[in-house]
């Protein structure tokens, strides 16, 4: 290991004391040959850098990236080296550590969480040579590129799953932060509840927590409480599935395939294929054909997100509607923010025959009609085109 890579693995242990959650750093390689140069001559890796928001044992949001990170050693073997440090938080030390991969070396520093936004920009200024991957953020420089997905999609499919399965007609969501993104995913998750049981209500719940365990439960059982027999949520972790197992209700998870940690009253999960984008990436920038400054907001035809496979305990009648559904959005045919929509407050939102634009949904911050909770604002009239 080269000496500026040591000193690496010693800095962050510097840099995770002053971290209010004491994640660690750690440096791997992939399997494959030994790269070189064309002489013969041992040829640097690519060093790619991950900053995670929490643990990858959430087996949620942080897991599913760095699934990602290891189609990346497993695509390209030792021609990359990946680096990453886990529970960053959002804020001054996201800044330091970021900072801090750029300066010992990393070409490419994927940083993984909305609040990281600012904190990646002011340090891409300082290190132009150096790519950025900002995930869910809106701002983006020469040298820094924004990616996400339309999670909005597999979210309506998980809609109508829930809706299907719902006996009280309740349906509880455990949700992080009021922002576009979350308000986005419930509003997508109502319209598919709605339009196979327009009798049925979403209840939300803010934890104001991206990873929360106990906060996380709390809000799952209260939901439980209220009347909901089905849990969906916008969180990190497993512990709402495990909430609504252990009172006998069912669940929607999201991030990974949660049925596969929790059993099968999961009926379904968006999930991230965040590698599909990430090998993309990596494989430009070992070419040579890498341009930063991009947003990419990517779709189920593309593969960064998708639904789970369903449980076995949803019935074939909705496994049936879910598959045609699935099929029209990914030929194109068939999108989920298209009129007529109205909002919580009543006003028709989006007339028949428009669709909100992409903009339009970036910077959702309204419910629609179903859904029970607090939104940061009123929903308005007259979107879309």
């Amino acid at each position: 290991m080269q000496r500026w890579k040591i000193l690496l693995v010693a800095a962050f242990a510097l840099v995770v004391a002053a971290c209010s959650s004491g994640g660690g750093a750690t440096t791997t390689a992939g399997g494959g040959g030994t790269p070189t140069t064309g002489g013969g001559e041992m040829a640097e890796p690519l060093t790619v850098a991950f900053v995670y928001v929490a643990p990858i044992g959430d087996l949620g949001w942080t897991w599913a990236h760095d699934q990602g990170r290891l189609a990346i050693e497993e695509e390209f073997g030792d021609a990359v080296e990946t680096l990453y440090i886990e529970s960053v938080p959002e804020g001054p030390d996201a800044e330091r550590v970021i900072r801090d991969f750029a300066q010992k070396g990393a070409d490419l520093i994927i940083t993984t969480s909305f609040g990281y936004m600012d904190p990646t920009i002011a340090v891409a200024s300082e290190f132009p040579d150096v790519e950025f991957v900002h995930i869910s953020g809106y701002k983006t420089a020469d040298n820094v590129a924004t990616v996400f997905g339309r999670m909005y999609q597999p979210r309506y499919l998980s809609g109508l799953v829930a809706g299907k399965a719902t006996k009280t007609n309740t349906i509880g969501y455990v949700a992080a932060f009021p922002i576009p993104e979350v308000i986005r995913g419930i509003n997508a998750f109502t319209l598919g509840v709605r339009e196979v049981n327009p009798d049925a209500v979403v209840k939300v719940v803010w934890t104001n927590t991206w990873f929360g365990p106990p906060e996380e439960k709390e809000a799952a059982e209260a939901l439980l409480a209220a009347g909901a027999d089905v849990i969906a949520q916008h969180q990190d972790t497993t512990e709402p599935q495990k909430a609504a197992a252990d009172a006998g209700g069912f669940s929607i998870g999201y991030d990974s395939d949660m049925r596969a940690f929790v059993g099968d009253t999961v009926l379904t999960s968006p999930i991230w294929n965040w590698g599909v984008k990430y090998v993309d990436i990596v494989r430009q920038m070992l070419d040579g054909t890498y341009e930063g400054g991009y947003q990419y907001w990517g779709s189920m035809a593309d593969g960064i997100v998708d639904l789970a496979p369903l449980s076995p305990l949803v019935d074939a009648d909705t496994a049936a509607l879910v598959d045609e559904k699935k099929a029209a959005i990914v030929a194109g045919d068939l999108d989920v923010f298209c009129g007529p929509i109205v909002g919580a407050n009543g006003n028709t939102v989006v007339e028949a025959g428009k669709c909100l634009t992409d903009g339009e949904m970036l910077s959702m911050d309204w419910f629609v009609d179903g859904v029970e909770g607090e939104a940061p604002a009123e929903a308005p009239t007259g979107l879309g085109e």
